[in-house]
């Protein structure tokens, strides 16, 4: 798949989602769109997984700030 940024892949998926919610696609185009949208949305999480892993809290503290790894939250907490 090719190179593109976070917001270029979501407003593909958009795209994909509305023209398959409008239903005049031939069912050949609509199973290729379904796939490609199945694949970009798998990309985005992933791409979501690692900016998720990057963030950084920052806290004040006496002396300045400070940085904190950012808790991953799991499906079970919500």
């Amino acid at each position: 798949m090719e190179k593109f940024t976070f917001e270029e892949g979501l407003k593909r998926l958009e795209d994909i989602v509305e023209k398959l919610e409008e239903g005049n696609v031939p069912l050949e185009d609509a199973i290729k769109l379904y796939e490609e949208g199945m694949k970009l949305a798998k990309s985005l999480k992933e791409k979501l997984d690692e900016i998720e892993m990057k963030v950084e809290k920052l806290m004040e503290t006496e002396k300045g700030f400070k940085t904190e790894e950012f808790k991953h939250r799991t499906e079970d907490e919500g």
